[in-house]
């Protein structure tokens, strides 16, 4: 894919760019060493006022920053405001308990003293997605970053503005030139780094496929990797649902940034009793969502990112329902401008099918009908991914065998599957391993260092 920021609303051009060559990535490389010995040795309390500042610098562009991100992904401009917002909370969450989550642990042993020491590791090369591009990279940055790390950031080939944005933030906050760096090269050199003896560890969020390749590519060099990547997450409600609530939710959090989430919503799984009610509902609010520009604000379903997006989701639907799903709506792209697909409904999917199992990017729903709630768990678990789970009830007993059962790394009660600074995000299964976010995120990437002082 060519380095440039093409609209997805309307398929113009906007600008493109140059991948660094091996002098220029040699220069940023050699850079990134040199800010890490400073950092390393940088204390809380200035780190802490570099990190303030970079919240203080997105609130104030917010606005700007979100037009951005709406230029280069299409997601809906109100939606990118929030985008931008949210890592404000993400920086000032880090910066007021960075020095909390990393104070020495003391560990009674018999000794004159023990304790676990936890010190940075150095240079880490992030490779971020499009999908949420200021979010997904913030919250690797703000934790490693106030760990006294530094960053190298591969970011999608398709929000190059968004990447350089982000280097700019942490450059006008205070953070040395190195400190976080945007490398604007191809997948194909990622290899290439990931051997490069200046990098420690790496972090990817993705697709599967490339998980397997960074992941490995850090193992053959005995690097610590955290992977974040596909879900097929399911949203289970069951009779004692507030069923309205339930159906609002439901559509939100099957196309929110256009359905172009890994922790989306992607397959309903609906007990028996409530299920016409619960069909009838989120078809009527899935055929009625307003399509459209995605700077106006009225819209709630901007376009897929690019244009192979809408193919491969097209294809997916299309397998599915040659496979014998039923179409209830939607099921192809739209004849306009730009990069857009029909809010989709599919029922009686089956198994052999891509709707049932796989990770279908874009506003494509499948609703599936389970007699009671060992069926619910059984079909949510079915598949290979365990990503996050959205469950529905007001029955404290199912409540907790679906927190025990579910294979995921998060399970929301009544409420959709979030990200939030002060809880740890991840996965199972193939969906990844290691976590961001919370006191779990920001120890990823640290040497828990043994001391024992005899």
């Amino acid at each position: 894919m060519a380095i440039a920021t093409i609209n997805p609303a309307t398929g113009e051009v906007v600008s493109t760019f140059q991948p660094l060559s091996p002098a220029e990535i040699e220069i940023k490389l050699n850079l990134a060493v040199t800010a890490f010995q400073q950092e390393r040795q940088t204390s809380f309390a200035v780190r802490t006022q570099r990190m303030l500042k970079a919240a203080e610098i997105l609130e104030r562009e917010k606005e700007r920053f979100g037009r951005l991100m709406t230029l280069e992904m299409g997601k809906p401009y109100k939606a990118a405001i929030a985008e931008a917002a949210k890592c404000v909370t993400a920086c000032k969450y880090y910066a007021e308990n960075a020095e909390k989550f990393l104070a020495d642990e003391v560990v009674e042993t018999g000794a004159r003293k023990s304790f676990i020491r936890y010190l940075p590791l150095g240079p880490i090369l992030a490779v971020m997605p499009w999908n949420f591009p200021f979010w997904q990279v913030i919250r690797f940055a703000a934790p490693a970053l106030m760990a006294g790390n530094v960053g190298l950031l591969k970011h999608a080939s398709n929000v190059p503005q968004c990447a350089i944005a982000l280097e700019t933030l942490f450059k006008d906050a205070g953070f040395p030139s190195g400190a976080f760096q945007s490398l604007l090269i191809s997948s194909s050199q990622v290899d290439a780094l990931l051997a490069d003896d200046r990098i420690v560890a790496a972090t990817l969020t993705g697709s599967e496929q490339a998980g397997i390749q960074v992941g490995m590519g850090a193992a053959k060099r005995i690097k610590k990797v955290v992977l974040e990547l596909g879900g097929s997450d399911p949203f289970i409600v069951m009779p004692s649902a507030n069923l309205d609530a339930a159906v609002e939710t439901a559509v939100q959090a099957r196309v929110q940034n256009n359905g172009q989430s890994c922790i989306a919503a992607k397959r309903f799984i609906v007990a028996q009793p409530i299920a016409d009610e619960f069909e009838r509902k989120f078809v009527d609010r899935m055929q009625n969502l307003e399509i459209g520009d995605p700077m106006d604000e009225k819209t709630e379903l901007g376009p897929l990112a690019t244009p192979d997006g809408v193919k491969d989701l097209d294809a997916d639907v299309q397998k599915t329902i040659k496979a014998g799903a039923k179409l209830v709506t939607g099921g192809h792209p739209l004849k306009r401008p730009g990069n857009f697909y029909a809010p989709t409904v599919l029922i009686h999917v089956p198994k052999s099918s891509p709707a049932y199992s796989e990770e279908l990017f874009g506003p494509v729903a499948s609703i599936f009908r389970v007699k009671d709630q060992e069926e619910a768990i059984r079909l949510a678990n079915d598949v290979r991914f365990g990503l996050g789970a959205s469950v529905w009830t007001n029955d404290e007993r199912e409540r907790d065998r679906f927190i025990n059962e579910l294979e995921s790394g998060m399970v929301f009660v009544n409420k959709m599957v979030a990200s939030d600074p002060r809880i740890p995000f991840g996965g199972v299964k193939a969906s990844g391993h290691g976590r961001e976010l919370g006191l779990v995120g920001i120890r990823e990437f640290v040497n828990a260092k043994t001391v024992w002082i005899a």
